[in-house]
């Protein structure tokens, strides 16, 4: 693999040309022409869709209208719900609501399947798409009834990434969706475009999970697609099947790039007219010369099974480098997990060494990553006349929806993998975010799905609980049950793949799913269970702001899914007070005790009564901001919290990570630099001050006060730069930014949150 350190020209989609030395007559010599970068640049496929749903006329500053939204129950309740609050009467373009998340309805008696029909009630009343539980997950439904070539679809789900099939998809935080729900429109400045360029085709044995894990590998830490659009092309492409791009391409999400587009051919036209909607299909190819920002190459043929150890999935080797360096990588991954649970539990891998072997007690193949027909069906051919053993292994397969289901139960998939010992059950996101299959405590557990972030598996850290996760593909995980636990490679396995051919049926989601065909219904009656809440009022923007700090985190990266736990804590989502409960619970277990005592001061300022009463200790902090600023106090001042992480945000589009700490009273984050858009986003959708502080050693600490005269002003006028103080026995001065913010967005800071800004009186 090779990652350019230019830009790059694509010629004819074969010819790469790096931006460098006498690249013009290079380019002229292949061309015939003169070619600039700037016309080039317009090339990309990218460009093409993106300049198809611009409304603002200006392709640097993008305002975007998708075709299509999408959402599961972990976030279209929020999302509902806020929109409702702005004056929302009907769903303007198609909006597919899953429910795929809080299935089992194992927490909190009724309130998942309240959830749920108030998601079928909305659908009715402001025509939308219900698809109910079981039935799919989110991803695999939307590529097999939402995607079309040259598309754009919005999904409240970091994994929105339909790119193999010619759809520019993105995953964002809910208020993203609310704006497309009032007519609004996504807004960012025009993307980079990294090419990636593939040649070759892989080997038997390695599946889509290895080839994405080799390129999260090679890009996450530095940042090489952070936040920008990564399209495969080359002649590599043609060399994958359709199921096999998919999974490739919704793993693009872990590099922390914006969204992914592909190259499409017959492959991806045999793939819409097998579900029955041939005339989506649109054939996407980058134009005569294409400029990339970068270029990943990538020879399929050298790519070997890989595996992601805990507890990221950049963490990556080949299983063969594992395998040979088996003790030194268990211990390095134990030292990079005391910094990541903090020291609070005792974690081992090195236990599960056996005789010089890595054995492993579970192992999972599910969801959108790892649920598509062919991942099961070659799992299959790899476990045919195995058995997964009568010990502490086990095996779960999780078909992506239950049209692979019934298709895998009428070719024998299934029949295969239930003779080893294997349990397969139907289409459900809880392996990938804590709801199903929990692991024993500092159990190991391979798996094909999306994620492997501490604690994500469901393990409860605070109460004295570790397992763990590592990522791989379903190929290998097969192997590896074949061997009844012990790591093996796919590869090293004599296989008769069958690739048996896949037929849609259709009639599962036409018996099943409701859809409205875009016709409201507006005297349907919402149904709102008891857990369903409203969200509490939120004020703007202040003149003067007292922020206590009241979480310090150091971590390199800190997940969404640290900042608001998921698994069975996210039955609560509905209700916001409730939910935000469980904010940093495994990370910093005191962080909801500390925002709640200083968000007393701001409730007494919002009642017209006195902040120093319900909190004493600000009464010598204000003694002190007083010798700079006497006039800071009644009418001008608000009082609120903010947390310190280097790098926050990486991982779940879930906007709670930002909403719970709102209705805590957080009104400020403060970091070195946000993990991705859709965090930063979620945070000024909510009304928090997204600050930036350059890295060293703060001028602040856990639990000291800060205080950011005029503020309000400093939003209106588009400051540079944020002066702050810490409040100690004096006012020590520091400065911080807040990153480029547009008209729209610091209208929202200032008005206190998105409802506030859309609110119709």
């Amino acid at each position: 693999m090779k990652l350019y350190e230019n830009g790059v020209y694509l010629v004819n989609g074969v010819d790469i040309v790096e931006d460098a030395g006498d690249v013009k007559q290079v380019l002229a010599a292949k061309t015939g022409k003169t070619v600039t970068k700037e016309e080039a640049a317009k090339n990309t496929i990218a460009y093409g869709i993106l300049e198809s749903h611009n409304t603002s006329g200006n392709m640097e500053k993008l305002k975007i209208k998708f075709d299509k939204l999408t959402s599961h129950d972990i976030t279209f309740v929020g999302i509902i719900q806020t929109a409702r609050a702005s004056g929302l009467e009907k769903f303007p373009v198609p909006y597919v609501l899953t429910n795929c998340h809080n299935s089992l309805c194992a927490v909190g008696g009724t309130i998942n399947e309240d959830d749920h029909m108030f998601g079928l009630s909305c659908a009715k009343k402001y025509g939308g798409v219900y698809v109910p539980p079981h039935q799919a997950v989110i991803h695999q439904f939307a590529r097999e009834m939402l995607a079309g070539g040259g598309r754009m679809i919005l999904g409240s789900d970091s994994h929105t990434r339909y790119g193999a099939l010619g759809t520019m998809a993105m995953g964002e935080g809910g208020p993203e969706l609310v704006k497309q729900l009032l007519n609004q429109t996504y807004d960012i400045n025009m993307p980079g475009v990294i090419g990636v360029y593939l040649k070759g085709k892989p080997i038997l044995g390695v599946g889509p999970q290895d080839v994405a894990l080799a390129i999260i590998g090679a890009v996450f830490n530095n940042g090489y697609v952070k936040n920008k659009v990564m399209e495969f092309v080359g002649p590599g492409v043609s060399n994958l099947s359709a199921d096999f791009r998919i999974g490739v391409d919704v793993m693009t999400t872990e590099t922390t790039c914006l969204s992914s587009i592909w190259r499409t051919d017959n492959e991806i036209k045999d793939f819409y007219g097998i579900h029955g909607r041939p005339e989506d299909y649109k054939e996407l190819n980058p134009g005569e010369v294409a400029y990339y920002d970068g270029m990943i190459e990538i020879d399929l043929s050298e790519i070997r099974p890989m595996i992601a150890m805990p507890f990221h999935p950049s963490n990556t080797y080949t299983i063969d480098e594992l395998n040979a360096n088996l003790m030194d990588i268990l211990d390095d991954c134990e030292k990079r997990a005391l910094v990541s649970l903090d020291g609070q539990v005792n974690f081992t891998l090195k236990d599960k060494v056996r005789n010089g072997r890595l054995y492993v007690e579970q192992g999972i193949i599910a969801g959108c990553a790892g649920g598509g027909f062919e991942n099961i069906c070659d799992a299959a051919d790899i476990l045919k006349g195995a058995s997964i053993g009568a010990d502490e292994f086990t095996l779960s397969v999780y078909p992506a929806s239950t049209p692979i289901y019934m298709e895998l139960v009428k070719n024998g998939a299934v029949a295969s993998l239930m003779a080893t010992g294997a349990i397969v059950k139907t289409a459900f996101c809880g392996p990938c975010f804590g709801a199903g299959d929990t692991p024993a405590n500092n159990a190991f557990s391979i798996r094909h799905s999306t994620r492997n972030f501490p604690n994500r598996e469901g393990s409860k850290i605070q109460n004295g609980q570790i397992s763990s996760v590592a990522l791989m593909d379903a190929r290998s995980i097969a192997a590896t049950a074949a061997n009844k636990g012990y790591l093996t490679a796919a590869t090293d396995m004599d296989v008769n793949y069958t690739k048996p051919k896949y037929f849609f049926d259709a009639s599962i989601y036409s018996n099943r799913v409701f859809d409205s065909h875009g016709v409201a219904d507006p005297d349907v009656e919402i149904k709102l269970g008891p857990n369903i809440k409203d969200w509490p009022a939120m004020s703007a923007l202040p003149q003067n702001m007292l922020l206590k700090v009241v979480s310090e985190i150091h971590d390199p990266v800190t997940t969404t899914d640290e900042l608001i736990p998921s698994g069975e804590t996210s039955s609560f989502r509905s209700n916001p007070l409730g939910l935000a409960e469980f904010t940093l619970s495994r990370k910093d277990p005191a962080y909801v005790g500390r925002a709640k005592e200083v968000q007393k001061a701001q409730k007494a300022i919002e009642a017209n009564t006195c902040p120093l009463e319900v909190l004493p200790e600000m009464k010598p902090v204000m003694e002190v901001v007083h010798t700079m600023f006497p006039e800071a106090g009644e009418g001008n001042l608000g009082v609120g919290s903010t947390i310190f992480a280097v790098k926050p945000g990486d991982g779940s589009a879930r906007e709670q990570a930002a909403s719970c700490q709102k209705v805590l009273g957080g009104w400020a984050n403060i970091a070195n630099e946000y993990a991705t858009k859709r965090y930063r986003s979620n945070l000024i959708n909510w009304g928090m001050l997204p600050f930036i502080i350059p890295e060293g050693e703060l001028p602040f600490a856990n639990g000291d006060y800060i205080f950011i005269p005029d503020i309000r002003k400093a939003v209106e006028e588009k400051a540079d730069v944020i002066t702050a103080y810490r409040v100690g026995e004096q006012m020590e001065p520091f400065t911080m930014t807040l990153g480029e913010l547009t008209d729209e967005e610091r209208e929202i800071i200032l008005k206190g949150c998105l409802i506030n800004y859309n609110r119709v009186s």
